[in-house]
């Protein structure tokens, strides 16, 4: 049940007349109502909450009155049936309202009396509802820790100088060559940085890789494939590259492979050694565009010193994002560090299940197959809850203290979300705004979630910086 219904009332049933509003809902309480609160734990609270017989039959009759006055009955004027005709003929409608009015009634009940801060209800047990006994409510809620926010201005983080060096402003402009570079046929043994087109098939102790991985052909058998020569990134098969330096086409070698003990997209072969045996095809070399005007046009620059200006300026601004970002990690680590208190369950519970799903959809993403994830349950499930954990703190804390800093989300806000979301997933804005205006759980999510992001730049905003120089 739901914190939003408990507080509503229940949801309207097609099967009776609508009840547009409960009168009960507006009448004084005056009929006792005992609450009693035990605290299962510092954030979650249980409360039974005890309804005279009096109290339930003034909801019951209430009911009955407000279907009465609806009711079609022929033969009878709305609100001139008698009573237990209503109650005879609609008696499951009546039945299911009686309840959810009596629950209703309790949670607002020990809500006014108790003044709990109220973060998620986890159970409600409605107990025996019947006209004429008292009922007893028993509301599980988790509520918000107490804890006092410690001092967040100041907080220390540290940042990389934005200036780059001669070294990385050429090797930036050597990667623009590089995308543009020609490969052309080489009839010399290959080198590092050429490209090799190769065929190879793999084995494990004797066994054919295809037997271990049906499904996973790439690792096993291809008849023509391309690897560069002692490249910075591996290709598909782990450290094949650094076999072929002094190969030219037309030899054939076996190679040894070692497979990670963690290799995620063929579990079969984590761990294991394989050997390959390969044969070279074609070898080409890689040709680079000479640093002349029409290369300098491509990249929007008149000459070299523009080109380099350019690069520079574009090296600054994206060190300045990674600061900017690894800051907001910095401040929030850091405020997290200076407290200490127990966290809801229900809210961390919410939590780890966000974080499975978005460790998931990544790892699928990378062609990890889902028997892994079976295989890593356990660990997985323990890694989700433990990051869950320090999030939910984080958010508790940003909270507070966006409280305390009076910080709201505006209008603008939520256009600027409504912007960037439309530009992300390629919706229109009218969408997203229907979207939102339909579903008040998410649009409290996201104004959540632009309070937190503004309470985090608040902390950057105020904390103390020290720029570390670059290595030498």
């Amino acid at each position: 049940m739901t914190r939003k219904r408990l507080e509503s009332g229940i949801d309207q049933q097609v099967t009776r007349p609508t009840v547009t509003d409960s009168p009960s809902r507006n009448r004084p309480d005056i009929f006792p109502v005992n609450i009693q609160l035990n605290s299962v734990s510092d954030t979650r609270k249980s409360l039974v909450v005890t309804l005279d017989p009096s109290e339930v039959d003034a909801e019951h009759k209430a009911v009955v009155t407000e279907v009465g006055q609806q009711a079609r009955i022929p033969g009878f004027r709305p609100g001139k049936a008698p009573a237990a005709m209503i109650t005879k003929r609609f008696s499951k409608e009546i039945a299911e309202e009686f309840k959810q009015k009596i629950v209703s009634k309790a949670y607002r009940s020990a809500m006014d009396q108790q003044k709990l801060d109220v973060l998620n209800i986890v159970n409600v047990e409605p107990g025996e509802v019947k006209p004429g006994l008292s009922a007893a409510v028993t509301i599980t809620v988790d509520v918000r820790p107490e804890f006092k926010l410690p001092d967040y201005v100041g907080l220390p983080t540290e940042i990389a100088s934005t200036e780059s060096t001669d070294a990385e402003v050429d090797s930036v402009i050597e990667g623009m060559r590089g995308e543009r570079a020609e490969f052309k046929a080489a009839d010399r043994p290959a080198a590092k940085g050429d490209y090799v087109k190769l065929s190879y098939e793999g084995r494990v102790d004797g066994q054919p890789i295809s037997d271990l991985a049906s499904d996973k052909q790439i690792y096993a058998k291809v008849p023509q494939t391309w690897e560069e020569v002692e490249g910075a990134n591996d290709g598909v098969i782990p450290g094949l590259g650094k076999h072929l330096s002094g190969l030219k086409a037309g030899d054939k070698k076996d190679v040894g492979i070692s497979f990670p003990a963690d290799f995620a997209p063929v579990p079969a072969l984590a761990g294991k050694d394989a050997t390959y045996a390969i044969e070279v095809l074609e070898v080409r070399e890689r040709s680079l565009p000479p640093l002349d005007e029409a290369f300098f046009k491509a990249n929007q620059a008149d000459n070299l010193d523009a080109l380099k200006s350019s690069v520079r300026n574009n090296l600054k601004a994206q060190k300045e994002y990674q600061n900017r970002s690894e800051q907001r990690r910095q401040v929030t680590e850091v405020l997290a560090s200076k407290v200490e208190f127990s966290v809801p369950d229900s809210l961390v519970e919410n939590e780890t299940q966000g974080v499975l799903r978005q460790f998931i959809e990544e790892n699928m993403r990378r062609g990890v197959p889902q028997e892994q994830f079976e295989k890593d349950k356990k660990e997985l499930f323990d890694n989700a809850r433990k990051a869950a954990t320090k999030r939910v703190k984080v958010q508790l804390l940003l909270a507070k203290i966006a409280e305390e800093e009076k910080l709201q989300v505006s209008e603008a806000d939520i256009d600027n979300f409504i912007y960037r979301e439309a530009m992300r997933t390629q919706q229109k804005p009218e969408k997203l705004v229907k979207a939102l205006s339909a579903d008040r759980d998410q649009l409290r999510a996201v104004q959540q979630s632009i309070i937190f992001d503004k309470a985090v730049d608040f902390l950057v905003s105020k904390a103390k910086v020290e720029t570390i120089p670059p290595k030498a």
